[in-house]
């Protein structure tokens, strides 16, 4: 049975799992396994705490699925867009997707599609009509997915610095934007 409710304050450790574990297996073979073997799950989840994503007035919402006894499932974060990316530059005409992420040991059993379909309704109850997300380009699975519910790019693109260590300058990544229309 899988539960589709807010974020929480208590679920930041929660959410920091499954965000990790779902860069680990999805961004492998994209992303340097340096980048994904040192993710740390506290910090992660302070980082959350500090964005204050799980208070109403964030200007996010932050969905998740719980799979019974099994925990968080998955979340879905969205709001209004994200000009060039930057959380404090706010296109309040466009909505976007911002993050999907689903634990790998749920994956194909319809958890990413619940959290997609609760977040455009979240996204269509906010009064967006049409919506964005960004993708990295060499994410394949996550490219069908989001052409499976009807996105498709529009075009833009840009690169997403990943830090290396040792001051090392940081492996860029392309990554796609895509678009798509909410059904009222």
């Amino acid at each position: 049975m899988l539960t589709i409710r807010p974020e929480e304050p208590d679920d930041a450790e929660a959410i920091a799992r499954v965000h990790i574990r779902g860069w680990q297996a999805g961004y492998a073979g994209i992303m340097p396994d340096e980048v994904l073997g040192r993710l740390n799950v506290t910090a992660w989840a302070q980082r959350r705490r500090d964005l204050g994503t799980a208070d109403p007035e964030h200007p996010f919402t932050t969905l998740l699925a719980e799979a019974g006894d099994a925990g968080i499932a998955g979340f879905a974060s969205f709001g209004p867009y994200r000009v060039d990316q930057d959380r404090a530059n706010l296109d309040l005409t466009r909505g976007e997707l911002l993050a999907l992420y689903v634990d790998p040991a749920h994956w194909g059993d319809g958890t990413a599609q619940a959290l997609f379909a609760a977040a455009c309704a979240g996204l269509a109850s906010l009064g967006f009509t049409g919506y964005r997300v960004w993708v990295l380009e060499e994410n394949h699975r996550a490219r069908r997915f989001y052409a499976r519910a009807g996105l498709s790019p529009d075009g833009e693109w840009t690169t997403y610095p990943v830090p290396l260590t040792g001051g090392r300058p940081p492996v860029r990544l392309v990554e796609l934007r895509y678009s798509g229309r909410l059904v009222a």
